[in-house]
């Protein structure tokens, strides 16, 4: 026995995992639309701003630079920082950035936003992704990052095309403004709501930012998932970006149409990528990325070599492409978020990011070096590119079978082994004490070797 007060634990506070991912997919849903509505908005800004196609592209492709390069800074230092305040940090700058856009009155500026944009909105994906792993339990993950990948679905269906008309209406800037507006109040719903979720600091925290981002890109299975994510994105972005003009240009559909590509395979989307992430967490997540990927591929042939077609066919060909995308997406992210420890969640989430953003830089550009146009103005060599995007996809099969979960600590020390009685002890309907940090001098006694340590 010992003199003193006992240690009495305190609940810890319970995370409403619902609000947490509508948050996240909120914030998803903003940085999505931002990334995509300047594609359409090309031809206007080519107008306002007198940009040759040369400045157009170097502004579409500022946003991936700056996401990649900063990426690659936040994978050695993010994890030293709580995941609320390093996300709200990043969302800031992010509307910082989209308010720019809008503010800019010339070339040179609107450069230099998109450049700050996507220097904070490129990073923002992976760490919602850390945030799911830190609040989600892998028998979850699957369903909940197929919900946040719905937001790119709900931006496909709505976003893109209302800040399109708005571009339309008011001006290139507005869909900017518009955006920095209705992201302000989703800061401070952010700032209130989001667990401060800081438990990876108590674990490698003194490491040097060098080691650290030398430890993410060291490690085998950290280089499967970024191999494997690399030919994700290279894949698709090799075929996506060129669809619009060669559903215009080789498959006769007219140019005001299609908007009815982005509605349905949005919509098909937002229903197909949440039970595709059901599926993985009842099926595996393996083995439903393997069912859905050869579909892909066989979708990107199709694609690649429609004719010209009634616009139904088009459209639903399309369509299909895009929902089967974003099926394969979903186990995909899960696997990949679930092959690091949590205490490198956040680092390694970073520089998968800035690898998704080079990938789809470089598919892009493939493609852009492969394709030709013809006299008549026909795309040219399409087909050529459709046949890589496949055997990439397919590639990914195997990539994804060598992809390993992170292995489980499985040293328990006598602190943990109390926390786990309490909660076995705890009626299940009851919320989940945790147990709060012993003091320094027990702590040392424990190390010392005076109280005994279990190993699972």
């Amino acid at each position: 026995m010992t003199d003193g007060p006992l240690l009495v634990p305190k609940p810890k506070p319970r995370v409403n995992e619902r609000v947490v991912l509508l948050i996240l997919a909120s914030v998803q849903f903003t940085s999505i639309v931002d990334f995509m509505v300047i594609m359409p908005l090309g031809p206007q800004l080519e107008r306002t701003l007198g940009l040759t196609p040369a400045r157009f592209g170097l502004i579409v492709s500022s946003y991936t630079f700056a996401a990649g390069g900063a990426g690659l800074v936040a994978s050695m230092v993010v994890d030293r920082f709580a995941r609320r305040p390093a996300f709200l940090v990043l969302y800031a700058g992010f509307l910082v950035g989209t308010l720019a856009c809008g503010l800019a009155p010339s070339y040179a500026t609107l450069l230099a936003a998109r450049f700050l944009t996507g220097a904070f909105g490129g990073v923002l994906g992976g760490m919602a992704m850390a945030v799911i792993g830190d609040v989600f339990p892998e028998e979850r993950r699957g369903r909940a990052t197929g919900a946040l990948m719905s937001a790119f679905a709900l931006a496909s269906v709505a976003g893109v095309p209302v800040g399109l008309t708005l571009g339309l209406r008011y001006g290139w800037n507005a869909p900017f403004l518009v955006l920095a507006a209705l992201g302000l109040p989703i800061l401070f719903v952010a700032a209130r709501v989001l667990p401060r979720l800081d438990d990876h600091l108590h674990q490698g925290a003194s490491e040097h930012p060098l080691e650290r981002l030398w430890a993410t890109f060291a490690h085998p299975n950290h280089l499967r998932a970024f191999a494997l994510m690399v030919t994700l994105m290279f894949g698709s972005f090799a075929v996506v970006p060129f669809l619009s003009p060669y559903l215009v240009s080789n498959a006769g559909v007219a140019e005001s149409r299609l908007p009815l590509v982005y509605i349905l395979g949005g919509a098909l989307t937002l229903v197909g990528a949440p039970l595709a992430g059901r599926m993985a967490d009842r099926f595996g997540k393996l083995r439903v990325f393997r069912i859905v990927s050869p579909a892909t591929a066989v979708l990107m042939v199709v694609v690649t070599n429609l004719p010209r077609v009634p616009l139904a066919v088009a459209v639903g060909v399309v369509a299909a492409l895009m929902v089967s995308n974003a099926g394969r997406m979903v186990p995909a992210m899960a696997m990949i978020t679930s092959s690091v420890e949590p205490r490198r969640r956040g680092g390694f989430l970073g520089a998968n990011s800035a690898v998704q953003h080079i990938a789809a830089g470089l598919g892009a550009s493939f493609a852009g070096l492969t394709l030709t146009k013809s006299a008549g103005g026909a795309i040219e060599h399409y087909p050529r590119v459709g046949l890589i995007g496949a055997g990439v996809t397919l590639f990914s099969l195997w990539l994804a079978g060598r992809l390993r979960p992170a292995e489980p600590d499985h040293e328990t020390t006598f602190a943990a082994s109390v926390a786990a009685a309490a909660e076995a002890t705890a009626d299940a309907d009851e919320p989940r004490p945790a147990i709060e940090p012993f003091p320094r001098e027990f702590l040392e006694i424990e190390a010392e070797g005076n109280l005994p340590r279990s190993t699972g």
